[in-house]
């Protein structure tokens, strides 16, 4: 009776005089705010192909306070873990009076189930995402990626991570005293998910790309490349392809600097990609037509103290072969009959000199020098291409205009999907002649004839420049490019093609660059369904008797 009184006695005193205190006590130990994390938007081709998806994962997390204090359990759970003891004993050495710490990150659920299902002491799950990037590498350059917080670290993943990344929710649980949640108290903060990103890239067409570009690479053993396929009436970039890439699904790579879109990023001179807007400078000054004659005689041009050299003596050459050869001698004779500034506002005009826009981390403004005295030598160069410096993403910027009939439309990496009407640069006369002109390149008496699409008008300009190596420039080493664009009777699609470096005898432009061109427009204008524009009656005759035989 006596023990019954000292009970019921103790009883009453700790529910009246302790029991607010208790209760205090109880819910700090169990009741906590943890923080909930928001599900990463997804990357999106044009055609809702995904690009990169965030797929749930566990985390083990650990109260180091109670962890700590009972290392009995730490064998046991290293074991489960699959972890080192040394993970352990350093979190009890900095963390032992904090009530969080990871102990291991970015599991599968089945698995955390089962760690948690051994219920030891001050070991709980934590719920994140982990990111998913079914392309791989070959979207590795737009797409980028995140780090083990899921926040963008490369492209669009850091580019849109305010859009891609949500917000933070903070949630009060308790939990009991196996760590398992019993009861979600209060939503402090709620959860904002992030959005989709739907892009301009067509996945089909970046397979293509890559697959065609990486095949160059290997062939002339080149240091790097480059391709952007564009559609300019939208101006949405379709395909953006960087060599060497990475993968984005590991986090850990030896090579960092494969990281560089070198589309948006590396720089190089044109060349002779740059003489079309040399030419469209000349005819829209009203004092040079196609059929003007530029004497290109000996082969050779002395300004001063300099010379500048053709590949051949090609003699007394029209605007338009002058195009079709590449002349650099008649590109600087076109540009030395009028004032240096004509043509630095024309290149200036179509992109040169300053960024597209686009919406892509580390794009550069590149290199257009506005002199306030030219050297004869400065402006004959520049017309072909030296002396200035662009971006692969600028040259196809540029070539854009003249597909578009003179207009620019604003270059962009997100689903646009509607022509734009743009600002007009130049007259849809000086375009469309310029066009005519390029088309003349991709023929035998040009210089890309292995530009060429079966049954397509194909319109481009090849370039090959000499790298500029400790302040000078190699006599060996090259950048090769090629830009173009078709069908030629109606432009629609554009394509630059920059190669680094080729380590071939073969080095030109119309030889190393082209034939990627070439492959992949051929894809492009058959997924598109783009009619032929090239058919003779006499070629339909030869398909005919082609499909004949084979039945």
């Amino acid at each position: 009776m006596a023990s019954l009184v000292l009970l019921t006695g103790k009883a009453v005193q700790l529910q009246w005089e302790q029991g607010e205190f208790l209760k205090r006590q109880g819910l700090a130990r169990t009741v906590r705010t943890v923080v909930v994390k928001p599900n990463r938007g997804r990357i999106l081709d044009r055609n809702g192909e995904i690009l990169a998806v965030s797929t749930p994962v566990d985390s083990i997390t650990a109260d180091p306070r109670v962890l700590c204090a009972n290392e009995a359990v730490w064998q046991p759970l290293v074991d489960a873990l699959e972890i080192e003891m040394d993970v352990i004993t350093m979190l009890c050495k900095r963390a032992a009076d904090q009530e969080f710490a990871y102990l291991k990150r970015h599991i599968p659920p089945i698995d955390a189930k089962a760690v948690l299902d051994l219920e030891f002491p001050g070991v709980h799950q934590l719920r994140e995402y982990r990111r998913y990037y079914p392309l791989g590498p070959i979207a590795a350059h737009v797409v980028g990626m995140t780090d083990i917080d899921d926040y963008g670290l490369e492209g669009l993943e850091r580019q849109f991570e305010a859009v891609l990344g949500g917000e933070e929710g903070l949630n009060r649980i308790v939990r009991d005293r196996k760590g398992r949640v019993v009861e979600r108290v209060q939503r402090i903060k709620p959860v904002r998910h992030g959005s989709d990103i739907d892009t301009s890239i067509d996945a089909r067409i970046q397979y293509a790309t890559r697959r065609a570009l990486a095949k160059s690479l290997s062939e002339f053993k080149a240091a790097g490349a480059s391709a952007i396929v564009m559609d300019a009436h939208t101006g949405e970039v379709l395909a953006m392809v960087n060599l060497p890439d990475f993968n984005p699904n590991r986090r850990t790579h030896e090579n960092t600097s494969a990281y560089r879109n070198r589309a948006v990023t590396d720089l190089l001179e044109p060349g002779s990609t740059i003489k079309p807007f040399t030419v469209a400078m000349a005819l829209s000054s009203g004092e040079f037509s196609p059929d003007t004659v530029i004497d290109t005689s000996p082969g050779t041009y002395r300004i001063g103290r300099n010379t500048i050299h053709d590949v051949h003596d090609y003699g007394p050459l029209t605007v338009s072969r002058v195009i079709i050869k590449s002349s650099n001698i008649g590109a600087a004779k076109i540009a030395m009959a009028l004032p240096p500034i004509r043509l630095y506002e024309m290149f200036h005009d179509v992109g040169f000199g300053s960024t597209t826009g686009i919406e892509l981390p580390g794009e550069r403004i590149g290199t257009l020098v506005k002199r306030k005295k030219w050297r004869p030598i400065e402006h004959a160069t520049l017309s072909y291409g030296y002396g200035m410096a662009a971006t692969p993403i600028q040259i196809a910027q540029a070539y854009a205009v003249l597909a578009n009939g003179g207009r620019m439309v604003p270059v962009t990496i997100r689903k646009r999907n509607h022509p734009v009407d743009g600002e007009r640069i130049l007259s849809t006369t000086v375009a469309r002649t310029i066009v005519d002109m390029l088309e003349g390149v991709v023929t035998r008496d040009g210089t890309a004839r292995r530009a060429k699409v079966y049954n397509y008008r194909v319109a481009g300009k090849t370039g090959t420049s000499h790298k500029l190596v400790g302040g000078q420039y190699a006599e060996d080493r090259y950048v090769s490019s090629f830009a173009g664009m078709a069908p030629a009777s109606n432009p629609r699609f554009v394509m630059v093609v920059v190669v680094d470096d080729p380590r071939s005898d073969r080095y030109y432009g119309g030889y190393v660059a082209a034939p990627v061109f070439a492959e992949v427009m051929a894809e492009v204008l058959r997924l598109y369904n783009i009619a032929p524009d090239d058919v003779s009656l006499e070629q339909v005759g030869v398909d005919a008797k082609r499909r004949g035989a084979g039945a």
